[in-house]
Order: structure tokens, then C-alpha cells, then sequence
């Protein structure tokens, strides 16, 4: 017999290049699965700012991006989609330089998503739009090289983060952070 194969859902919003899945019966274990996550975390990786030269000629740098056990690969100025179970897990980031043989190190970063998910936890409709919710400084205990706010933008929740990177002389990556509700998920009131 043919196995039901989840049916995606258009996004709500066509610039959201999220879907979401109805999970058949039959799918059981994809389905507790989803029970354990709280929503999802989309991370834009805008840009590299005054990233360390690996290369004589050329640079090839790239980001890997980390929550747990997801991993993902982004092109710069790209969007990717981790799902948050467990929202005192670190966001880690590393960036390398694409070469033949071995790819160079070119620093990494850790992002802690509590404020962000704190920010989301709120109920925030009818407040009005550029609202700024929560301010977090550079520390020593964050990568953050600036400060950095969480504001109510058009019914969500953004947080824009400037992070140092460590374990390098130099570089800073731009990120943009949201949050997307999940039909079906347990949510961030549990």
C-alpha cells in the first residue's frame, strides 16, 4: 500500500518561505515529534561585516548555523528555519572560508534566543507597529557587538542582531530573527 505523505499548507504569507505540514495519523512518531517543538526560529543571514582575509586572491566564506542537533548551510542574505524545543538551547554560528582542500576557520558565535522567545510569549496584538519591546547590550557573556532590540513589526515579533565573532581577529555577522507559531505544536505557553 502507498504511504500518506504529509500535505503542506500554503504560506500565510507569500514573502514566508515556511510551510507548514498536516501529519496524517499514520505518521504517529512524526507527530510526537512535533508535539515536543514550540514554534519555529527564522534566522536571515543578511551579510559579513569585516571578516578576516583567509585567502590571498579571493574569499569564499560561508556560515553553518546550529540549534541542538540541526545543522544548517546558508548562502548569505539567506533565510533559514531552525524548530525550537528547547529555548535555552544556544544558537551557535560559524563561519568559514571555502577552499580545495580545507576549509578555514574564520570565527564563531553563540546567540541566546531567551529575550527573543520572552518577547514572543507576550501578548503583544493591538499594540502598535515599531513597538521596541526589550533592549539587550553587548556583553561579555554575549556575542552581541551592539545593542540589540526586540520590536513588534507587522504582527511579529523581530529581533536584528549585530554578533561579534570569536576565535578570530576580526568579523561581525548581521542576522534578523523571528518567530513563526506552528498549528499543532505545543507552543511557548507550556
Amino acid at each position: 500500500t502507498a504511504q500518506q505523505l504529509p500535505t503542506p499548507l500554503p504560506p500565510r504569507n507569500t514573502n514566508n518561505s515556511i510551510w507548514a505540514f498536516l501529519i496524517p495519523p499514520s505518521h504517529q512518531s512524526e507527530k510526537s515529534e512535533m508535539e515536543n517543538v514550540m514554534g519555529l526560529l527564522r534566522i536571515k543571514v543578511l551579510r559579513g561585516i569585516n571578516l578576516a582575509i583567509r585567502d590571498v586572491r579571493s574569499s569564499d566564506p560561508y556560515v553553518i548555523v546550529k540549534m541542538g542537533k540541526q545543522n544548517v548551510n546558508p548562502e548569505w542574505n539567506e533565510t533559514l528555519t531552525l524548530s525550537v524545543s528547547d529555548p535555552a538551547l544556544p544558537v551557535k554560528i560559524e563561519v568559514f572560508d571555502r577552499d580545495m582542500f580545507r576549509d578555514d576557520r574564520m570565527g564563531d558565535a553563540e546567540l541566546d534566543i531567551g529575550p527573543f522567545v520572552e518577547a514572543v510569549r507576550m501578548n503583544l496584538q493591538g499594540v502598535s507597529s515599531g513597538t521596541m519591546i526589550s533592549k539587550m547590550q553587548p556583553s561579555r557573556k554575549n556575542c552581541l557587538s551592539e545593542e540589540s532590540s526586540v520590536a513588534w513589526v507587522n504582527d511579529e515579533v523581530v529581533q536584528h542582531i549585530f554578533l561579534r565573532l570569536r576565535n578570530v581577529e576580526c568579523g561581525e555577522i548581521e542576522l534578523e530573527l523571528r518567530w513563526i507559531h506552528v498549528p499543532g505544536a505545543r507552543g511557548l505557553w507550556l
